[in-house]
């Protein structure tokens, strides 16, 4: 079965659904539409008995997701105790779906990327694949996705990755390395590798499989918690103005335009 949304396929074949960020024009960036429809995918795949594992990846070879698009606008509560962040809910886990998920990376991985990559179960990743958080250059706090990334990373590797900013990406085989990443593959090979662990995966019974992810999960889901708690004061505090943040972009894409 296969199903089209705007900014987002799926694909459903012998309880496996194939997830595709369906933005290439964008780098698979999330507008507030896309992400809306992807909560309620995976609501949909919680709710039902057809999928019983998910292989999440972007269309192209060029970027996996580039976070939240850049045009998206987001109006903000009138105080520093709270933040609307449409990317909290685009996670499998924020929508309690306790199903298997796989990443497929092939290319780009950045900024709110990794509010998805924090919630799958393992990432496998092209040999090209990159992987860069863009925050701290553009005056912005990196909080839920830093946050997320020491779940998986060793905390030297996530400081030095949310510090560097644009000014460095960290290849495949060093994500290999760092532990984010579980496999790297040939770019022409991914989606078939990562489909075969899915089938792998979905043949097993699905409690079994499921009460499994939950125990893992549970291992640092406390810490998570306690510090996502923090995360919207930290980024009232530290987040340049709006206008700050929009000449910091300007002159990078000015930078880019030159090169």
């Amino acid at each position: 079965m296969t199903a089209s949304r705007a900014g987002l396929r799926c694909e459903t074949k012998d309880g496996i659904a194939v997830v595709t960020l369906d933005r290439p024009e964008r780098h698979n960036a999330l507008d507030l539409a896309t992400a809306a429809r992807l909560g309620a995918l995976w609501r949909e795949f919680r709710a039902g008995d057809e999928v019983r594992a998910v292989v999440l990846t972007g269309a192209g070879d060029r970027a996996f997701c580039t976070g939240l698009d850049r045009s998206a606008e987001v109006p903000q509560p009138p105080t520093p105790y709270a933040i609307d962040d449409p990317l909290l809910s685009v996670g499998p886990k924020a929508n309690d779906l306790w199903k298997p998920v796989i990443a497929a990376v092939n290319g780009m991985a950045c900024g709110g990327a990794f509010y998805l990559l924090g919630e799958c179960e393992f990432v496998i990743a092209a040999e090209h694949a990159t992987f860069f958080d863009p925050h701290t250059s553009y005056g912005m706090v990196s909080a839920y996705e830093a946050i997320a990334m020491a779940q998986r990373m060793p905390y030297g590797e996530v400081m030095r990755m949310a510090l560097m900013g644009t000014a460095e990406r960290i290849g495949a085989r060093r994500a290999h390395e760092t532990g984010l990443v579980s496999e790297v593959v040939p770019g022409p090979l991914l989606l078939e590798t990562a489909l075969r662990a899915a089938a792998v995966v979905a043949a097993h019974p699905t409690e079994a499989v499921q009460g499994t992810i939950r125990a893992v999960w549970s291992a640092h889901e406390a810490a998570r918690a306690q510090a996502f708690a923090h995360a919207p004061h930290l980024i009232a505090l530290g987040n340049l103005p709006p206008g700050r943040q929009a000449r910091l972009f300007a002159h990078r894409d000015r930078e880019h335009r030159v090169r």
